[in-house]
């Protein structure tokens, strides 16, 4: 989901758990010279029961602690996150406490302003994280981890979690947003190719209704975050309608929210969203795309009662188990065109860890979340991308993900970050939200982008 997201998700991309792991510690306790490095964490010795702990010893040894970490990933998202920390735990002494919530971007600000803050948070928005560093709650990161940052990260992925020149937070995991999930039997069947170009991929979509079928799913609900996916779209849409650099003027508020080339996007995003003609296959109509979970807004296209489905890579974490994501499968993804087939405008999205302490267990989950190890581990498990430099691509769970993660390793590759995300979080995790849910539930493009203008910060 954003995340997601983060995932918004990233979301997505999760309910409250716990990793309560009560193991022999091992390891030295320096913390501060520790970069990490590309071995994938947990790599068992041969002949042994247990992970190599020479992994974790720049991380320290700690009795019994226990680091909390909140976030907004919630169901398999937040098992597989968890996972990551099995020979972590087993190898320094800490447990880590997750809790998952589908309303973080609200309880986040109550918790830090009811003194009652996580040590590690999980920030789905650089705009977020910002406000958080402004009201004083989120400390500067230690130097262990901004060296895995300067390490594994390009400078880009650093400056999203610098504010005023200094650093607060690494970067998690990734996501390429400029995905369509579809079914390539369902194509193939209806003798659909898939598109290289905007206009190929409007064609396929009347050819899909002309049928008498469904060409879209789609669902924007995710409790208090309700809407981001929808922002998606419109964020995509910026990008082939206007370009990059209209982009970047837009999400620094150089041009009103509400100017003509925005509205124009919008109108395109609507041309597919708000046709009941086009969407909501397996559902309902296009007004049932706000009350849809994000979580389960593809999976008609397992049932063969929808086509497509706009999402990012990170979406495939929400397939059911034993589903096989793959060109010949039951679902893969294609690149959302662009214009023409030489331009590939890409929309990227990720999340970036902040402390809100500085003890010395919670340095040393930061130091590891930022690190080589962790980023292959979490990949390795799966559903996943990032854009660590570590990331060996081969451990990705699907080609989809492959693809995503040289995309994202690709110096070369015009990207744009989650526009929502960069924006000041009352717009980008509010107004922008809600707008875009009362915009997919009836209201017209011009009104809800001259609310979500009106309520853009004085300073």
């Amino acid at each position: 989901m954003k995340t997601t997201t983060r995932r918004r998700g990233i979301a997505t991309l999760a309910g409250a758990a716990a990793l309560t792991l009560v193991l022999t510690a091992c390891g030295a306790d320096d913390l501060d010279g520790g970069t990490g490095g590309d071995t994938a964490a947990g790599e068992e010795t041969s002949g042994s029961d247990g992970p190599d702990c020479s992994a974790f010893e720049e991380y320290g040894t700690f009795d019994g602690e226990t680091v909390s970490l909140f976030s907004s990933i919630r169901e398999t998202e937040a098992d597989q996150l968890q996972d990551t920390f099995a020979d972590f735990t087993e190898c320094t002494g800490i447990t880590v406490q997750h809790n998952g919530s589908g309303e973080f971007e609200q309880q986040i600000v109550v918790q830090a302003e009811g003194g009652n803050a996580p040590d590690l948070a999980v920030f789905p928005q650089p705009g977020l994280l910002a406000r958080m560093v402004a009201d004083g709650h989120v400390i500067p990161a230690p130097e262990a981890v901004e060296a895995n940052v300067d390490e594994g990260w390009s400078a880009d992925w650093k400056a999203y979690g610098t504010i005023d020149g200094k650093f607060y937070a690494a970067p998690l995991m990734a996501s390429v947003k400029s995905f369509v999930w579809y079914s390539p039997s369902a194509f193939a069947d209806g003798g659909y190719e898939v598109p290289t170009t905007w206009d190929e991929l409007m064609t396929v979509t009347e050819d899909i209704a002309a049928s008498g079928a469904t060409p879209w799913c789609a669902g924007i609900e995710s409790g208090g975050a309700t809407g981001w996916p929808a922002t998606d779209w419109i964020e995509d849409m910026v990008l082939r309608e206007a370009g990059g650099d209209v982009y970047d003027q837009w999400i620094a508020h150089e041009i009103p929210f509400d100017d003509p080339q925005i509205v124009a996007a919008t109108d395109r995003a609507g041309s597919i969203l708000k046709n009941d003609e086009y969407v909501n296959g397996g559902i309902g109509d296009s007004r049932s795309i706000a009350t849809t979970s994000f979580n389960d807004g593809g999976l008609p296209i397992l049932d063969g009662e929808c086509f497509m489905h706009r999402q990012a890579s990170f979406y495939e974490a929400q397939w059911p188990e034993g589903t096989d994501v793959s060109e010949s499968g039951d679902v893969f993804a294609f690149y959302l065109p662009g214009q023409t087939a030489d331009e590939k405008p890409l929309l990227t999205g990720g999340e970036f860890v902040g402390a809100f302490n500085d003890n010395d267990a919670t340095q040393a989950v930061q130091a590891f979340m930022s690190s080589g190890e962790w980023a292959n581990t979490r990949v390795e498990i799966g559903g996943v991308t990032s854009a660590n430099k570590a990331v060996d691509a081969s451990l990705a769970s699907s080609d989809v993900l492959r693809l995503a993660i040289e995309l994202l390793q690709d110096e070369g590759a015009v990207a744009r970050f989650d526009g929502s995300d960069l924006m000041p979080s009352e717009v980008g995790a509010g107004s922008f939200w809600t707008g875009m849910t009362k915009w997919i539930d009836g209201a017209d493009t011009q009104s809800v982008l001259a609310e979500i203008e009106a309520s853009w910060p004085a300073s």
